[in-house]
């Protein structure tokens, strides 16, 4: 039996993606195209394109991010259902948690 709900481990996957800022500059870039090749986005933000592939595979892999080999390069766009799939988790992870007075 898993320790944790699978809400909980599809956050936290989520989460680890998005734990860098150059993934949310990447996100906040496609989310304002319809898509974009790799290179495109490496002369938008302040990283080498090895950097940027590296930071594409894991938002690729954590299902935020999908990409499509075109020839020789690759077209990356949001994965809008899981994308949508966040928002709902975060939405429902921020407004139902009860925060309690404490001293702490």
């Amino acid at each position: 039996m898993d320790e944790f709900t699978d809400n909980q481990q599809e956050i936290a996957l989520f989460a680890k993606a998005l734990s860098h800022p150059a993934r949310i500059a990447i996100i906040e870039l496609l989310a304002r195209r319809k898509t974009c090749y790799s290179g495109n986005i490496a002369d938008e933000i302040p990283l080498s394109r090895t950097t940027v592939s590296q930071h594409l595979q894991e938002l690729k892999k954590s299902g935020i991010v999908k990409g499509e080999i075109e020839g020789q390069k690759v077209e990356y766009c949001i994965h809008a259902e899981n994308f949508n799939r966040l928002k709902l988790l975060l939405e429902e992870f921020l407004c139902c948690q009860q925060i309690l007075k404490s001293n702490c």
